[in-house]
């Protein structure tokens, strides 16, 4: 299985629900993918740590209340963390009034992945091809790689979806638009074939792929406090704060993508299940 083995595959599998990297960098290798067209690369391995092959997060969009500007940031929940914008959410939702909580559903909490890829063919950005990208997507793509690792499509597929030789298959992002959304339904894992990078060639790629903990920039709480303040609450240094210093809310992992960015269940389900189910995922 040229340079990648079956041992790397295995420590990907055991890493798959879990993430603990905390880091920053740009959005600039991120593929940009629009409906009406089909992607094709193929996932490739954190070879330095497999276990790091994922990157498994959520993010806080929405536009600012105070500039008119898109905003958004990663969610310390991503690592188990306190992230005072959900809790103040949680609280809204839950205890707040009917224009209160009109106001904080324009606040997205969305779940997404990372991965590395090579670009096969991008039909948006020719120029991509033939390079090493990030692939960011949401639960419809996720659900077709998990099955692919570990699910039904396993035995066809397994390893051979992180591997850059001729027993290799290639992933096919097929975007379709679905009402005001982008769908990706029709996705896929293709069939075994050659592509045409010799053994040093891949090496090359397995080895010099993204570390995708240094994507993203984690702000510590007080900071997280005061972008609410700022862009949803619209408070000034010289004006009082909110005060969303409310006992820890606990939630479990959500179950919904970013303009890309789903929005957290709490443990009795549903408000968020409610708005969020409305949304289509990348």
């Amino acid at each position: 299985m040229s340079a990648f083995n079956t041992s790397m595959f295995q420590s990907i599998k055991d890493a798959l629900a879990s993430s603990d990297n905390k880091g920053s960098a740009t959005f600039n290798e991120i593929m940009q993918t629009k409906p009406g067209n089909t992607y094709t690369v193929r996932l490739l391995p954190y070879a330095k740590d497999p276990g790091k092959t994922f990157f498994h997060y959520y993010n806080h969009g929405w536009v600012s209340y105070a500039t008119g500007q898109y905003v958004q940031t990663l969610s310390p929940q991503t690592f188990g963390d306190r992230d005072p914008i959900a809790e103040e959410r949680f609280r809204v939702l839950r205890t707040g009034t009917e224009e209160e909580k009109e106001k904080m559903s324009a606040v997205r909490r969305l779940e997404k992945w990372l991965v590395n890829v090579y670009v096969i063919d991008d039909p948006s950005n020719p120029e991509n091809n033939g390079k090493v990208k990030l692939l960011r997507y949401g639960k419809q793509l996720q659900k077709i790689i998990t099955e692919a690792i570990e699910g039904e499509d396993a035995e066809e597929f397994g390893a051979r979806i992180f591997d850059l030789g001729s027993e290799g298959v290639s992933f096919k992002i097929k975007v379709e638009q679905q009402g005001d959304y982008p769908t990706y339904v029709s996705s896929r894992f293709t069939t075994a074939g050659k592509i045409d990078l010799s053994e040093d060639e891949q090496k090359d790629l397995y080895d010099n792929v993204f570390n995708l903990s240094e994507v993203f920039t984690l702000k510590t709480f007080d900071e997280l406090k005061e972008m609410l303040n700022e862009h949803f609450y619209c408070k000034t240094e010289d004006s009082p704060a909110v005060d969303n210093t409310t006992p820890e809310v606990s939630e479990t992992t959500p179950t919904e993508p970013e303009p890309e960015l789903a929005t957290a269940t709490t443990d009795s389900g549903s408000v968020d299940d409610d708005i969020d189910d409305l949304l289509k995922d990348l």
